[in-house]
């Protein structure tokens, strides 16, 4: 039986040590948050609304907020790590769904650093250096893999100082549309333009399905309730004040992106933001911004590949898939072939698909999961607890379940190949599980805990 301690009345997991206060919580969700998605997608939603680019990013926060009410309610009630895997398991019981859950969400990570990965080879990486995004798209995942292989340790007061790092190139862009303001220049009337090439509704949900990619990583924050001094009371003020701290962060860089630089211009480049410093009257450095942008694409891809090659150790340690995948470097201690696996994955998604579509199908994946997170917290509704938690009112995830459930829906507008590309991802799940079926026979339990991100 596992061992447990009182916080806040509910009976948690010992073992992690509880360091994270409330302050910092919030820092990790706001650094869960910036990145990739922001420095690197600001082009792709203006391909799909025009000029009011900050419109698919409202709309997105809006939809984030309704699922992370389910977080929020999700976590207080059993406040460890795990996240949508650890709700499915106990909603449902059916380790297969439980597995399904997890590798959806480990697939959402290789996909998410695919996307970062062609954005690292783009237009910020052309600052210093001219090569083809493909070389430095595969340069970068070289990269990323061999600190993966070493061995990496990451603490929260890293996690705290690339944070400041990503946020402070994000305030230089609105320091950057303050100063357009003050000065009478820019074109804010461009921000009312709207000009979607398939239709208004085609136009904002497609936009709004990319903006998302944006605003994805608060789910990733569930997996620190066991370090986090009172998740069941810092954990929701966490969550709903980081989602709007990077909101707020978002729709002044938008604003700011398509008043200063010409829309035509966003849509074509693979680094947007960079193009905004360089039109911009403040001096700031190119090369510097540059850096920044590199640096906060870079550490979004280097966590979702650690997270990946973590959950298929797990799946591996708890008798999921192969069990080849849970065997360790005699030195390094990290799961080598479960990295070498994931590292395949990417390479070949880096080689077939473009940013936009690499992001959609992150976001496909992570709206699937959505949509059975909010349905979780519905059906846990009758398994109650001894302690008092956050309770989302009940509309909000019946709301979230919908709007997450229509989105990934295929009249959204989203391409045929995001669908194939996600369909044959899960279908390579699908496989491990049933060679694992022939060869190690039924799983009847599932420890969820064991195939989080955590591991040597």
């Amino acid at each position: 039986m596992t061992e447990t301690e009182t916080v806040s009345g509910a009976h948690v997991p010992v073992g992690l040590r509880r360091v994270i206060g409330r302050r910092v919580l919030v820092l990790f969700v706001v650094g869960d948050i910036l990145g990739a998605g922001i420095y690197a997608l600001v082009g792709e939603v203006a391909g799909e609304v025009g000029g009011a680019l900050w419109l698919p990013f409202l709309v997105a926060f809006l939809l984030a907020a309704l699922t992370a009410t389910s977080y929020a309610e999700l976590v207080g009630k059993y406040p460890r790590a795990a996240g949508a895997a650890l709700y499915a398991n106990k909603a449902f019981g059916v380790p297969f769904v439980t597995f399904l859950v997890a590798f959806a969400v480990m697939m959402s990570g290789i996909t998410s650093a695919g996307a970062a990965a062609r954005a690292f080879g783009g237009r910020y990486l052309a600052e210093f250096v001219t090569l083809p995004v493909l070389v430095g798209a595969f340069g970068f995942l070289a990269l990323v893999t061999a600190v993966n292989l070493a061995g990496i340790s990451e603490s929260i007061k890293v996690n705290v100082a690339l944070t400041c790092v990503e946020a402070f190139g994000l305030l230089v862009i609105m320091a950057i549309g303050a100063s357009t303001l003050l000065g009478g220049d820019g074109d804010p009337g461009r921000a009312l333009e709207f000009d979607p090439e398939g239709g208004a509704l085609l136009g904002v949900l497609g936009g709004t399905a990319l903006a998302f990619f944006a605003l994805l990583g608060f789910e990733d924050s569930v997996n620190l309730a066991e370090e986090a001094r009172d998740p069941v009371r810092d954990y929701p003020w966490a969550l709903f004040g980081g989602l709007a701290i990077a909101g707020v962060i978002y729709l002044g860089v938008a604003f700011t992106a398509t008043m200063v630089v010409d829309t035509s211009v966003l849509r074509s480049s693979t680094g947007p933001l960079l193009e905004v410093v360089e039109v911009a009257g403040i001096g700031f450095p190119p090369k510097a911004f540059a850096l920044i942008a590199l640096l906060a694409v870079g550490n979004s891809a280097l966590i979702n590949m650690i997270m990946a090659s973590r959950v298929v150790y797990g799946m591996a340690r708890e008798r999921i898939v192969p069990s080849v995948f849970a065997i360790v470097h005699p030195t390094r201690a990290t799961p080598w072939p479960a990295i070498a696996f994931t590292v395949a994955i990417a390479v070949a998604l880096v080689s077939t698909g473009d940013i936009g579509g690499l992001a959609d199908t992150t976001v496909l994946l992570l709206l699937c999961v959505f949509t059975l997170v909010n349905v979780c917290v519905l059906v846990l509704r009758r398994d109650g607890v001894e302690h008092r938690h956050f309770r989302a009112p009940t509309w909000m995830p019946v709301l979230g379940a919908a709007a997450s459930l229509f989105l990934a829906l295929p009249f959204t507008g989203r391409e045929g190949a995001v669908y194939l590309r996600a369909a044959v991802l899960i279908g390579v799940g699908v496989l491990l599980w049933l060679l694992n079926r022939m060869f190690v026979g039924r799983v009847e339990n599932v420890d969820v805990s064991r195939i989080g991100p955590g591991g040597p």
